[in-house]
């Protein structure tokens, strides 16, 4: 296999997945982080930058997914919660 043909299909996977378009998007959050950064693990753990960068995407989408639903949690946590009412403030004389 020559240097060539490993960058020319992670391109090729990145063409992919920006052609698959806005609806797509939010799916894609972790992947391509984790499919950067597995790439560059799987490279210095004896040149298997593909297999970093599919196991990377994989796990970037996970953790990207978890991320999501705790900020959605929260967001309804804050938006059931009471807001308190302003304690009055005592006007010195």
């Amino acid at each position: 296999m020559t240097p060539k043909l490993p960058l020319f299909a992670l391109a090729a996977a990145l063409a992919l997945g920006l052609a698959a378009g806005p609806a797509s998007e939010a799916q894609a959050a972790g992947c391509l982080k984790g499919a950067i950064v597995g790439g560059v693990a799987g490279h210095y753990a004896g040149h298997h930058f593909i297999a970093g960068a599919i196991g990377g995407c994989i796990v970037g989408h996970h953790v990207a997914a978890v991320n999501a639903e705790k900020q959605k949690e929260l967001q309804q946590q804050q938006q059931t919660q009471p807001t308190p009412a302003p304690t009055p403030t005592a006007t010195p004389k």
